[in-house]
């Protein structure tokens, strides 16, 4: 394959990370919500479903059945963080920031002594070719272009979908833009607070899963992955709060933030080592360039919505 080709592959497999994770945050902002907790909820995700792989790796369940069960595990845990925090926030009226930022804290730290006691010639080894299916023989870029790849993709499209297209996502839409309006003409705010934060949770829960599982398929893996629940942070904005945009946007950020890699394998060329994190800046820097052109462009359309981050006082309506 085309070594061009490959990159651009590789840059799209490497992107569902942030693609998962990013979704799943809009969802939640949408709600009214800004989950500093995602890093923390993808780590929980990843350890979830590997804690399920690690239980029934050597079971002899058909693969489809593996599959299935370490996809749900990687759901239920990382929404349970989301559960976690949606009682915080939302019955609890706690700060936003600091419990995102301590839900962070929590699920990296758990996630770490969750896998340093798992096995991963069980985890790892049997199921890593049950997820690259169908190209689970290849050895180019396409390896990574298995079932979470996919599943990622349509997550982000039938999301968008739901946004956009059904009742159910334009109250959603209506009480992250103005709970008191929603909540006075019939709008249950508190369940559509917490559905958006715990089904988001899961969603992003599943990119930590993908990337230790699949893209990686390392044991050291779970190790780097707080860094990229930051970047699917950052990737909402440059999606512009769309989910479907998060497709191109997670390829974009995959591809700058590989670049380092990509340009020292290139011969005639040489990175240095101080050189290597300032081009990982990258992706950072397209992201403030997007909101600086958004924000003088002025159009609604490509705001946050209006009541993210705020609490919602039923009784100040």
């Amino acid at each position: 394959m085309n070594i061009w080709l490959n990159f651009l592959i590789d840059s799209l497999a490497f992107g569902t990370t942030f693609m998962y994770g990013s979704t799943g945050e809009i969802l939640t902002e949408k709600a009214g919500h800004l989950n500093l907790g995602i890093p923390g909820v993808m780590c929980m995700g990843g350890a979830g479903g590997v804690l399920i792989l690690n239980l029934i790796g050597k079971s002899g369940l058909p693969g489809f059945l593996i599959v299935i069960l370490g996809i749900l595990g990687s759901i239920a845990l990382s929404m349970l963080m989301g559960l976690i925090y949606s009682f915080l926030t939302v019955t609890m009226r706690a700060n936003q920031n600091v419990t995102g930022l301590a839900l962070t804290t929590f699920g990296v730290g758990l996630m770490k002594v969750i896998m340093s006691k798992m096995d991963p010639t069980v985890y790892l080894v049997g199921p890593k070719a049950l997820y690259r299916w169908p190209f689970a023989g290849r050895t180019d870029a396409l390896q990574y272009l298995g079932v979470l790849f996919f599943l990622g993709i349509f997550i982000a499209i039938f999301s968008s979908f739901v946004l956009y297209r059904t009742k159910i996502g334009l109250h959603l839409r209506a009480v992250g833009e103005n709970p008191g309006t929603a909540d006075a003409v019939g709008i249950n705010v508190t369940w559509y607070k917490y559905a958006a934060t715990c089904i988001g949770s899961g969603i992003a829960g599943l990119g930590g899963f993908y990337y230790i599982i699949d893209y990686m398929a390392s044991q050291e893996a779970y190790l780097s992955l707080e860094a990229f629940g930051w970047l699917s942070i950052a990737l909402v904005i440059f999606a512009l709060w769309r989910p479907h945009m998060t497709i191109i946007g997670s390829t974009v950020f995959g591809f700058l933030f590989s670049c380092s890699s990509f340009i020292a394998n290139i011969e005639g060329i040489t990175v240095t080592m101080a050189a290597k994190p300032l081009l990982k800046m990258l992706p950072y820097v397209v992201t403030i360039l997007v909101l600086v052109v958004t924000s003088m462009r002025n159009k609604r359309e490509n705001q946050p919505p209006q009541h993210l981050g705020l609490p919602y006082f039923r009784e100040e309506r």
